[in-house]
């Protein structure tokens, strides 16, 4: 008789009920899968709120149910490794936190620690909870030698080569640093990035992340490090593993060193001695936690005493030092009034939920994207439904869920058109491909998209040129190619709506001085697959102009640290299609600007080599302008305050940089001292 065997006819003389059984079999089943999607596809199908009421259901069970636990079972382990990388260990277990979305559970918490520390004061942290990746990374004598992924607590992945593309992350920490040093924070995308990437997602046909958490982990699942680099992601440390040659006491003392030895770390930790403080710092946090460049989808109190972490220890998976009180997702019920299609820059067909107006986190929405069809499928949606939705990484109105139990039986399927809503031209659908795309690239709704992008502030910024003015050029066949911009004239811009002689003669000043952007710009504006700006600046700064990046092969493009093979692949090929060779050439004959009189810097030149900048405020330049003369002057740009930055430049109205800066004695200036330091005075 099998060990198995053994085990049911166990079960059986407990009498407990069959149903019993095989529901908690099901549970398993739905947990394991939800983990798959979440951990290892990036891909959610649930909400977090459901997902833990699945997880919480099972743990009760298994509670009242002692029999029924498996080894295998989600309860007894943080995770699954995933598919593609290398593992490693941990040096210490590295556990996940128990979640409560009660007050009470608050209280709770606090008892079970007095009743474990009898007669001790307790002192709690309580931090922003982030939507990342939890990562580890080892430091010996100050230098990063691995990083992995949390994995299975005990084993995660080895991703180092992509952490190292983070600009946040020090390769070599400074000041008196442990021997050896395990430090443990989050890698999250900021919810601008978010947004950018869903969008460049779309666009490209791909599905969209779900939220920021996703985004993260689907970027550092990358095999290729330059993408992840492209993504721009952030990084906060917040705790430690294994430490030797350290006399640290508390969290507070921790987060202090982490920071001065370089790390990012949060910006404002509560301390609370009570459950009142407690819960007092959850509310507080609550109010502010969508002002954060990150999405916090909670708050994680801890005990700041170390020596009180190690006497109250852990459960298998969490430490019973420390939980994590969620916040209730900001969602809000309206009706699908209907759905209709967009068509991208490269014809890909876009389902738009047409939504009855509504306020979530503080804003009207009324549209939604749907991705594609899939996902209308997936969701069961139907024109006519009432629908949850919320706003994914605070920022993105996304559909959650369908309320089936509201239905009359009078709300209608969609199906996705045969043929474009714009050009009617036939749709196809490219094998292995779960986007549909307009089939005639003469499409207009394709050239208008193609120059919205080309001219958006991040790629040629011309000023004037929104979506209304395209959309009347491209109807009065003015623009066949984003080349046809540099030949408009005054006379054929008179007559559009809402363009008088002043706004004319700024667009056409506005064009006209594009032609001389930086290389880079123009890089990011032909909407090459997988160049964004990082990797628009990458390839400027090495081949200086386009004839020299248009004789590359694909091993000069893999030469470059930056550059994976996806990208070396995606750029080489795009240079030789013929549709791309005649735009260039157009573009050249029109005057835009190859890359022949940017500015280069090399290793020892420029008056800002080796320092590093962040700006905030308002200044008397745009941002990007200025970031452009710093780094022509040598200077590297960041995006946020650390031991690293050498100077703040601090405009008017700065916000929490300025304060941080001032935490870590960076150096601020304003921009008469600016001036001075770029003219060498």
């Amino acid at each position: 008789m099998s060990a198995h065997q053994v085990q049911l006819d166990f079960l059986k003389e407990e009498g407990i009920p069959e149903t019993m059984k095989s529901h908690v079999a099901d549970l398993r089943k739905q947990i394991q899968h939800h983990d798959q999607r979440y951990y290892d596809e990036a891909a959610p199908e649930i909400a977090d709120r459901d997902y833990d009421l699945l997880y919480r259901e099972l743990v009760e069970l298994e509670k009242k149910y002692t029999t029924l636990i498996v080894d295998d079972s989600p309860t007894q382990r943080v995770k699954e490794r995933s598919q593609g990388f290398l593992s490693a260990a941990h040096l210490v277990p590295m556990q996940s936190l128990d979640n409560t979305y009660s007050e009470e559970e608050v209280i709770e918490f606090m008892k079970r620690l007095q009743k474990l520390l009898p007669g001790e004061e307790v002192l709690l942290t309580l931090e922003p909870k982030i939507d990342g990746v939890a990562i580890a990374l080892l430091y010996e004598d100050g230098k990063l030698v691995r990083g992995l992924t949390r994995g299975d607590g005990t084993m995660g992945d080895d991703v180092t080569r992509n952490i190292k593309t983070i600009s946040e992350i020090p390769h070599q920490l400074h000041g008196k640093i442990p021997k050896l040093l395990e430090v443990r924070g989050e890698v999250y995308l900021s919810k601008k990035m978010f947004a950018q990437l869903n969008e460049e997602r779309d666009e490209a046909g791909l599905p969209a992340f779900a939220n920021p958490r996703n985004a993260a982990a689907g970027s550092l699942k990358q095999l290729d490090p330059a993408i992840v680099k492209e993504r721009q992601l952030s990084a906060i440390f917040y705790g430690n593993g294994a430490c030797e040659g350290s006399a640290l006491k508390t969290q507070l003392e921790l987060i202090d060193s982490l920071r001065q030895w370089g790390l990012p770390t949060h910006e404002t930790t509560w301390r609370a001695s009570t459950s009142e403080e407690a819960l007092q710092g959850i509310r507080e946090l609550g109010k502010i936690r969508h002002d954060y460049v990150f999405e916090t989808d909670g708050a994680v109190l801890k005990v700041d005493q170390l020596a009180q972490r190690d006497r109250l220890g852990s459960t298998s998976k969490a430490p019973r030092w420390a939980i994590a009180f969620k916040y209730e997702p900001e969602r809000a019920e309206t009706r699908l009034l209907d759905i209709t299609v967009q068509v991208g820059r490269t014809g890909i067909l876009t389902p738009v939920a047409e939504l009855e107006p509504v306020v979530v986190a503080g804003s009207r929405v009324a549209r939604a994207t749907l991705h594609n069809e899939e996902e209308i499928l997936r969701k069961d949606l139907r024109i006519g439904d009432c629908v949850m939705i919320e706003k994914a990484g605070e920022v993105i109105p996304a559909v959650v869920r369908v309320l089936q139990e509201k239905r009359t039986g009078e709300e209608r399927h969609f199906k996705m058109p045969t043929n474009c809503p714009v050009c009617h031209a036939a749709v196809i659908k490219k094998e292995g491909e779960v986007a549909i795309r307009c089939s005639n690239v003469s499409c207009p709704a394709q050239l208008q998209r193609q120059i919205e992008y080309f001219a958006s502030r991040r790629a040629m910024d011309i000023a004037g040129l929104g979506e209304a003015v395209v959309v009347q050029l491209v109807d009065a066949g003015l623009l066949k190619s984003v080349a046809d911009l540099y030949a408009l004239r005054a006379e054929q811009l008179l007559p559009l709506e809402r363009m008088g002689e002043k706004s004319v003669e700024n667009l056409l000043q506005s064009i006209d001085q594009s032609r001389g952007r930086p290389f880079w710009r123009l890089l990011v504006a032909l909407g090459i697959p997988h160049v964004g700006v990082t990797g628009a600046r990458t390839l400027a700064e090495h081949f200086h102009t386009m004839q020299r990046l248009q004789l590359a092969s694909v091993d000069e493009f893999l030469a470059i640290e930056e550059v994976g093979e996806i990208m070396a692949k995606s750029i080489h090929d795009w240079l030789r299609e013929l549709k791309s060779i005649e735009l260039l050439q157009q573009l050249h004959e029109t005057g835009v600007h190859f890359g022949e009189k940017d500015i280069h810097t090399s290793s020892g030149e420029g008056v800002l080599q080796g320092t590093t900048w962040v700006l905030t405020g308002t200044l008397s330049q745009s941002r990007d302008e200025i970031a452009e003369l710093i780094r022509q002057a040598g200077g590297k740009i960041s995006s946020s305050v650390s031991a690293k930055t050498t100077y703040l430049l601090a405009g008017e109205e700065a916000g929490s940089k300025l304060e941080r800066a001032k935490k870590l004695k960076v150096r601020v200036i304003d921009e008469a001292e600016f001036w001075k330091i770029l003219r060498g005075a």
